[in-house]
């Protein structure tokens, strides 16, 4: 019986050793090998997260992807043709860039209103979709001006709007956060201010199919947008017809993030020499833009 006892006795402070050894035990035993630095490393391993930057993490020379950011609803500059393929003025441009820097183009479809969370998030690498600079001169890097582009007005044919007076008492449609928006809103311009307020409605829409959806239904009196756009959504048609007078007159460039000039150096370097073999010229003939083509 006694020996009983001690062997009982005996366990029970060999379980409390054991147990007094686990605890004792240094927290970094229990961390995976892979967390310690290299033997060879002469530098203690750093847990202090890495610097942000405030340029894409691709800005240099290493490069191998461009992704660019457009509205794919804006034809001739972005759109998707019949095929499914994302085609337009723009991507043209920025495919030779890509092809000659030995770049893969990766054409990304944003929403219109939502680009520059797109670009400062880091998801796009530029915005490169008949993309207005003025009024937007300090908000991003940009390239030089590479298109003239006007602000236009469509009506249906057998509206009876002729000008933009007769404007007055009906309803407009723009695009959301569009250079059409921005000009019929800017109180700086009286005329064209009060222009807006003769409206009975400026309606705001998601895009232009939308705008025109609604113009040929009847919904909307007219569509205020881009000339470019407006004459590649009323060739070969009849029941639409642009007004003489233009709302105002701009330029289009390529939008970078504000302070990543590396990269916007790198694509006007190839778009010069794209100038200068006669390329650029050639691409904006295929697309029926040589009239409002400003680079030089």
């Amino acid at each position: 019986m006694n020996r009983k006892i001690t062997a009982l006795v005996l366990a029970a402070l060999m379980l409390v050793t054991v147990m007094s050894a686990c605890t004792s035990a240094p927290a970094s035993s229990a961390a995976p090998a892979s967390s310690a630095a290299p033997a060879s490393s002469s530098e203690p391993a750093s847990s202090s997260e890495p610097e942000q930057s405030s340029e894409p993490a691709e800005s240099g020379s290493d490069r191998d992807t461009f992704v660019l950011g457009f509205d794919a609803s804006f034809p001739p500059y972005g759109y998707v043709d019949e095929n499914g393929d994302y085609v337009g003025f723009d991507l043209s441009l920025a495919a030779e860039v890509c092809e000659r820097r030995g770049w893969e183009l990766v054409p990304t479809p944003i929403d219109w209103d939502a680009k520059d969370f797109e670009l400062e998030s880091g998801t796009i690498d530029c915005i490169w979709n008949g993309f207005t600079i003025n009024g937007r001169e300090d908000k991003y890097t940009w390239s030089a001006p590479y298109v003239d582009n006007s602000q236009v007005v469509i009506v249906a044919t057998d509206s009876g709007i002729d000008k933009l007076a007769d404007l007055a008492g009906k309803t407009v449609a723009v695009q959301a956060d569009s250079s059409a928006l921005a000009a019929l809103t800017d109180e700086e311009d009286e005329e064209i201010y009060s222009l807006a307020q003769s409206f009975k409605e400026l309606m705001q829409v998601p895009d232009y199919n939308t705008a025109f959806m609604n113009l040929e239904a009847g919904a909307v009196d007219a569509v205020a947008l881009d000339i470019g756009v407006a004459k590649f959504q009323i060739e070969g048609r009849d029941d639409f017809k642009m007004l003489d007078e233009e709302i105002v007159t701009e330029q289009y460039g390529v939008g970078f993030l504000k302070g990543n000039t590396e990269l916007c150096a790198q694509v006007e370097e190839t778009l010069h020499e794209m100038v200068a073999d006669g390329t650029f010229a050639k691409i904006a003939e295929d697309w029926g833009l040589s009239d409002y083509i400003c680079y030089k």
